[in-house]
């Protein structure tokens, strides 16, 4: 298949905030980096490929963070697409702090979350961050704090949307009650699904799902019905999960991630699959 042939507008659009229109597949951003989410890319310049072949695909919509690389990330999509197109969404994520690789820590003090951003927008070269997302709650810091200081920059305009990630719906009736919330980013997928009544809110309050970590078929037996079902198409299991989850739900926004170009163009077919009823429900059989 041909890269003009080759295009996410299939996938239907979606609204952050009722304004800003993205298609519905996405970019991830944590892979660009090295391995463990540390340090540069193995091969900087495909990387670079592939963040400048997104909006020829059709991709406007990048989801990143200040704690991929810690800041490789932010600074490749800067290098590779600054100045921005009109049209590109790029959301970044601010809360985890890094000691090594594959080390994740929850810091979201106010003093620490408005250092955050103010790198972020450093990074990528931005006067405002279109969707900012906490990164993770921290259990030592009031939430009414941490979402304090990202309102407070909200209304000095240095963030147009804010988002959460890894939430359950507890919390997000509360934190709707000091923020108005645009997009959650939990982990969904084909046999992880315990986000569930998470993603039900969202669709009842028209805020966008960002599902991460999106193929996972379970057990042997889940694993063997997906192997059949994306033989039917032609397909491959991973552009299957990426379609299920495009067909999933109207609100779900999949960020599917690579560092090679022939990946990116394989993740973006995936738009192009529409899964019949049947084969719908079989998947649906496929959560753990």
């Amino acid at each position: 298949m041909k890269n003009k042939e080759i295009n996410v507008t299939n996938s239907d659009t979606f609204r952050i905030g009722n304004d800003i229109e993205i298609n519905r597949l996405g970019f991830g951003a944590m892979r660009i980096t090295g391995s463990g989410i540390w340090g540069p890319p193995e091969n900087k310049e495909e990387v670079l490929r592939v963040l400048r072949a997104l909006l020829g695909l059709g991709v406007n919509f990048i989801d990143t963070a200040d704690s991929y690389g810690p800041n490789v990330s932010e600074e490749l999509i800067a290098e590779a697409l600054h100045p921005y197109q009109e049209g590109l969404l790029i959301a970044t994520k601010g809360g985890l702090t890094r000691s090594g690789p594959n080390q994740w820590k929850p810091k979201a003090d106010p003093a620490y979350l408005r250092s955050a951003l103010e790198g972020s927008l450093k990074r990528l070269k931005v006067d405002c961050i279109d969707l900012y997302q906490l990164h993770r709650f921290d259990p030592g810091v009031p939430m009414e704090d941490s979402l304090g200081v990202l309102k407070d920059a909200q209304d000095e305009g240095l963030i147009r949307h804010i988002g959460l990630s890894e939430v359950n719906v507890s919390q997000l009736e509360k934190a709707a009650k000091i923020v108005k919330i645009t997009t959650v980013q939990n982990m969904y997928n084909l046999a992880e699904r315990r986000w569930e009544d998470t993603l039900n809110w969202c669709e009842s309050n028209g805020v966008g799902f960002i599902p991460w970590y999106p193929l996972s078929a379970g057990n042997l037996k889940s694993q063997e019905k997906l192997s059949e079902v994306a033989e039917r198409y032609e397909a491959s299991e991973y552009q299957i999960a990426l379609a299920w989850l495009l067909q999933d739900s109207p609100v779900m926004l999949p960020i599917p991630g690579t560092s090679s170009l022939a990946h990116l163009e394989e993740n973006v077919a995936a738009s192009k699959i529409n899964l019949h009823d049947d084969d719908v429900e079989i998947l649906n059989g496929l959560a753990g």
